[in-house]
């Protein structure tokens, strides 16, 4: 996120008012979770002040905090009057289809031309452009180059790692836990937090419970609390959206678990390391759906002495891998490095293009470069 531009009164006066309401956590850090403004934000607010054709892009396979920060941000616009439009670059998992607006998101498919068609003609028309949970066009895969060719203006709001410069405007932070924190903080910026329902308040809440692994993860820090206090004041249902996310299973997914962790999830001690890989195979064995991996390369750090975590599986075009660690360990630097991919210090995503065994191998000959960096890790 850009620095150097002053908070609004009216967000520094929402934040006082949470502050008197918790008179038990007074701190004389309270005000630290502030972000600092989006650089020429009198300018970003004026083009809102008319009618927009808006389009809010997510990454490829949207997270909740892809789609709950897109649908949030996209019902606080048509508040404004806008015609907005989110788009996924592909499906998205059944457990995240109970937020508000997920019936008129355009969701590319291998199945279908129509979508991507029906996109491409919404991207190159839109005034506005929202680029959210990513920062590098390859993230969006087909659509990249129509986002990046498109005449619109370009907004980003994200908080990974290394950006590409294209956006005209930024909502940017690396230190931030979630893209939908930033949503908020931004809504607050621009002085229209009344405009907050509860329905934008669950898929907000949504992205930040999820981002931050249900206020677990090394990246919960005050801010988040106070934004989930905030969204939850405004009409967010915690229980209802942690049970719609994490205890809606199918029977398949379960089963599918069950043979990850008994049979699949093997461990490194050398190397504080635990590692899944899954074929094509198996996965269509279980009847594996999108979303259904999501969480499975986490029970690996479970494991006592475990440091870093990976899963591959088979994607079939490709070799997806996901990379999750503890402490000082970064696997930003070694998704970047070796898998073409990136993210966070302690959550990445890549891929390969070899074999799934072939990746395998590949992954195990890097390891003894990192060994002493596992083994001292905190």
């Amino acid at each position: 996120m850009n620095s150097g531009a002053k908070i609004s009164k009216d967000s520094k006066n929402s934040v006082i008012d949470l502050y008197n309401r918790l008179p038990d956590c007074k701190s004389p850090h309270l005000f630290s979770f502030l972000p600092p403004a989006m650089k020429n934000i009198p300018a970003f607010k004026a083009i809102l002040e008319s009618p927009r054709n808006v389009i809010i892009v997510t990454h490829f396979k949207p997270d909740a905090d892809a789609l709950g920060s897109s649908l949030g941000l996209a019902g606080f616009l048509k508040k404004g009057g806008h015609k907005v439009t989110v788009i996924t670059p592909s499906d998205y998992p059944t457990f995240l289809m109970w937020m508000p607006g997920n019936e008129s998101v355009i969701s590319l498919s291998n199945e279908s031309e129509e979508p991507f068609i029906k996109a491409k003609q919404s991207i190159a028309a839109a005034d506005i452009l929202f680029c959210l949970d990513f920062s590098n066009f390859s993230r969006i895969n087909s659509l990249g180059e129509f986002v990046k060719n498109a005449p619109g203006i370009k907004v980003l709001i994200d908080h990974h790692l290394e950006p590409e410069s294209f956006a005209d405007f930024e909502q940017w932070d690396h230190k931030a836990a979630s893209t939908a924190g930033l949503v908020f903080q931004l809504i607050e910026q621009l002085g229209k937090k009344n405009l907050i329902d509860a329905d934008i308040a669950n898929c907000l809440y949504a992205g930040i419970m999820t981002d931050t692994g249900g206020f677990r993860h090394s990246n919960t820090t005050q801010t988040e609390f106070l934004i989930a206090s905030e969204l939850t004041a405004l009409g967010a249902n915690p229980s209802n959206v942690a049970k719609q996310i994490y205890d809606t299973n199918s029977f398949e997914r379960l089963k599918l678990t069950g043979f990850v962790l008994s049979q699949k999830l093997q461990v490194l001690p050398q190397f504080h390391t635990a590692y899944i890989m899954l074929s094509s195979q198996e996965l269509k064995q279980f009847g594996s759906q999108t979303g259904d991996t999501e969480g499975l390369v986490n029970w690996g750090l479970s494991i006592k002495g475990i440091k870093l975590s990976v899963l591959m599986y088979d994607r079939k075009e490709e070799i997806k891998l996901s990379f999750r660690s503890l402490g000082d360990f970064s696997v930003n630097e070694m998704a970047r490095k070796y898998f073409e991919g990136g993210g966070h210090k302690n959550a990445s995503g890549g891929m390969s293009r070899l074999s799934l065994e072939d990746t395998l191998k590949k992954f195990l000959s890097i390891l003894p470069e990192y060994e002493e960096k596992l083994k001292s890790t905190n």
